[in-house]
């Protein structure tokens, strides 16, 4: 599923940045372009990393 269509990003991308060291969505937003363009993206790509914190904070 897309993410970001102004740049064809998917969830599963996004996933692959975070879990190369992306913690911000502008971390994202410098490896793949999500977010630069009509902006819509950006309350997705914050909900994709706050649910990435509390899954991590809750294993550990």
């Amino acid at each position: 599923m897309f993410v970001c269509i102004c740049r064809a990003v998917t969830v599963d991308e996004v996933h692959e940045h975070c879990d190369a060291g992306a913690y911000t969505v502008d971390d994202i937003s410098d490896r793949c372009g999500a977010g630069e363009g009509c902006g819509t993206c950006l309350e997705k790509l914050d909900s994709i990393l706050s649910e990435r914190l509390a899954t991590a904070t809750n294993a550990a």
